[in-house]
């Protein structure tokens, strides 16, 4: 076994896991290439049968429309069933509260639609596609992690996970978020993604794109952004690592249009996959904070 069969056993034993231990799981999905592998996993993990769990997706109304697009396309390939949860349904109620101003992002809204979501499904477990490389919050969380019955993290809270061993015990009304690829990195999902020949949103390959300079990244020139006149448009080849609402995801200057090259590029990258995300960087311990507050 070389290590990415060792990281994709550890990943399809704990999606099994997953199936053994819950009775409601789900599969969180954002169209990213995490969330996409999490599926490749799951296919290897439960077919020829169906999946033991939907597929969730917590849809801003801010998303590229390449990935929704994809995402719908996905869905239908592979015959399993999606239920989405809309942000605007909850900014219409008055349960969330848009955010104003020239940087206003609804990713940080994402957390109220997705723990009402939860809760009107009754799911208690949700898989994502979280990493320890990502992030320095994400580095410390346990690949069982346990949320409360308001869906905040604790860090003080999180199991050992001797000899991968993993306890799904919880209490009515609390919930666990299980990361099977918690131990991969980016590289790692990339070089898997060209093993299997995944297929993946068009905008993480370069191509031609209108941006506008924000906070010294460039991101997509869209309404979203609550554009005016002091931004100004320019045409540029971009691609983007990550996948998140537009208002903060931010694309990185690239000429890479094939995976061999996109995986040099990135083994010579000085900056992590999520410095190009805003919503990182409103302070030291924004993930934290997000996480602690029910977040993915």
């Amino acid at each position: 076994m070389d290590y990415l069969d060792q990281l994709e056993a550890e990943a399809i034993a704990i999606l099994r896991e997953v199936a053994g231990q819950f009775e409601k799981p789900a599969l969180l999905f954002s169209g990213g290439k995490d969330s996409i592998t999490l599926v490749r996993l799951a296919e290897k993990a439960f077919r020829p049968g169906k999946f033991p769990f939907p597929l969730v997706h917590v849809d801003t109304g801010h998303n590229f429309p390449e990935v929704i697009e994809f995402r719908d396309r996905m869905v239908k390939r592979i015959g399993e069933k999606l239920i989405v949860g809309h942000v605007q349904d909850a900014i219409d109620s008055g349960r969330a509260i848009e955010q104003k101003g020239k940087n206003a992002s609804r990713n940080a809204l994402q957390t109220v639609t997705l723990l009402e979501t939860i809760e009107k499904n009754q799911f208690d477990a949700c898989i994502g596609g979280a990493r320890r490389d990502e992030e320095k919050a994400r580095a410390k969380e346990r690949i069982f992690s346990v949320r409360d019955e308001f869906g905040q993290w604790d860090p003080k809270r999180q199991r050992p996970e001797l000899w991968n061993t993993f306890n799904g015990k919880i209490h009515k009304g609390e919930n666990v978020r299980v990361f099977p690829i918690s131990n991969w990195t980016e590289l790692d999902v990339w070089n898997y993604i060209k093993r299997e020949n995944i297929e993946i949103p068009s905008i993480y390959y370069s191509h031609k794109r209108d941006v506008i300079e924000r906070n010294g990244v460039w991101m997509a020139a869209h309404e979203f952004l609550n554009m005016d006149a002091d931004d100004k448009i320019y045409n540029k080849s971009v691609r983007f690592r990550t996948v998140g609402d537009m208002t903060c995801t931010a694309a990185v200057e690239s000429e890479k249009t094939e995976i061999d090259d996109i995986i040099l590029e990135i083994s010579q990258s000085k900056i992590s996959e999520r410095g190009a995300r805003m919503d990182d960087k409103v302070s030291e311990a924004a993930m934290e904070d997000r996480k602690k507050g029910g977040y993915f």
